[in-house]
């Protein structure tokens, strides 16, 4: 066996395609099964570090909070965020969840958009981000999201995904507009948080949803002309601060990995194995040698569906096909569902953590 590594140096290695001493281990989950795995090992409904450490979780992230003054106005029955974006609570039968709606944007005007209120990059607390640093050192410590520098997901988000798709392909002035505006934003905030910890940030996350189970979202010239520009702000960004980016995709999304790879992006997340082209073997053979991974545990596949027994083998076979020459960390595609036995997620990181050895 490898001589123990710090959760920072294991995952570090990993996202530089070599072996560490473990495969590392990353968390996601809907408040549900949150709540009982912090039940299931004794921890408060708030003790968040005492689950990711019960589950031998390696990344912590890190994103300065707002504090700046309310930018939209309250809506009855809604949540309302800072960017507009509107959720209502649906329930399901095995909880609930929070479900975009209301799209305020959706017919708005060129001029609407941009007198649409966003936050001022002057509104969030960097400092509160240097102490987390100091505080997590040991771990690999992200930044970001899978909403950072994404377009499609969240302009959809507030605008709706057909209107949006419509937009990319029809050039449409208000829709570029606002995602001109957020994307500057954004990338403001990333910048003040890194230039902030000092060197004390590992890797930047963003995201962008390419893919539907069976196929590309869009064609590739329409995301090279639309969305790569923006991405590829990100990347410039983490590279003149010497980290990697993991970039974040849903469902079928290998046909833009060779973009990916010319970007400079050298970590992809999510990695549903269900979708077309998105099999571990087939991503291992295809993009090993260029891309390490992160992921690959469906959040639909035995973890919610199964037995802890089949949990244990969707794991082990995961491992198996993914670890050989590094470059690869055990996540949740997704974040872990309320539909998924609470047995079945304990064993699927007991799992991760007993085979996931080199």
């Amino acid at each position: 066996m490898k001589k123990e590594m710090s959760s920072k140096e294991r995952a570090l290695t990993a996202f530089a395609r070599q072996e560490p001493d473990r495969a590392p281990i990353n968390y996601f989950a809907n408040p549900g099964i949150d709540r009982r795995l912090k039940g299931h090992f004794g921890l408060a409904g708030d003790d968040h570090e005492g689950l990711r450490q019960a589950l031998r979780v390696d990344f912590r992230p890190v994103n300065p909070p707002y504090i700046g003054p309310k930018l939209h106005a309250d809506t009855p029955g809604r949540t309302v965020d800072m960017w507009g974006i509107h959720r209502r609570w649906i329930e399901h039968e095995s909880g609930g969840y929070w479900d975009y709606c209301d799209f305020p944007l959706k017919d708005a005007t060129l001029g609407e958009v941009e007198a649409w209120p966003m936050p001022s990059p002057d509104h969030f607390d960097y400092a509160w981000v240097v102490e987390q640093c100091r505080r997590m050192q040991g771990y690999c410590i992200v930044t970001g999201n899978p909403g950072t520098g994404d377009i499609v997901n969240s302009t959809g988000m507030i605008r709706t995904m057909e209107q949006v798709l419509v937009d990319l392909m029809t050039d449409e002035p208000a829709c570029l507009r606002y995602i001109a505006r957020k994307i500057e934003a954004q990338l403001e905030v990333t910048r003040r948080t890194l230039e902030a910890a000092k060197g004390g940030i590992d890797a930047l996350w963003m995201g962008e949803d390419l893919g539907t189970q069976r196929g590309p979202l869009m064609r590739l010239d329409l995301y090279r002309k639309h969305i790569r520009p923006h991405h590829q702000k990100f990347v410039d960004l983490a590279g003149s601060h010497g980290i990697p980016v993991v970039i974040h995709s849903c469902g079928s999304s290998s046909w833009a990995f060779d973009d990916f790879i010319e970007m400079g992006i050298r970590v992809v997340d999510t990695l549903q194995p269900e979708a077309k082209d998105m099999s571990p073997a087939y991503l291992k053979e295809r993009f090993g040698d260029r891309l390490a991974f992160h992921g690959c545990i469906s959040t639909a596949g035995p973890v919610a569906r199964g037995t802890v027994q089949d949990t244990v083998q969707d794991v082990r076979e995961t491992l198996a096909v993914m670890m050989p020459g590094g470059g690869y960390a055990l996540a949740p595609t997704h974040q872990l569902q309320d539909n998924s036995p609470t047995e079945n997620v304990v064993a699927m990181y007991e799992a991760a953590y007993r085979h996931g050895r080199y």
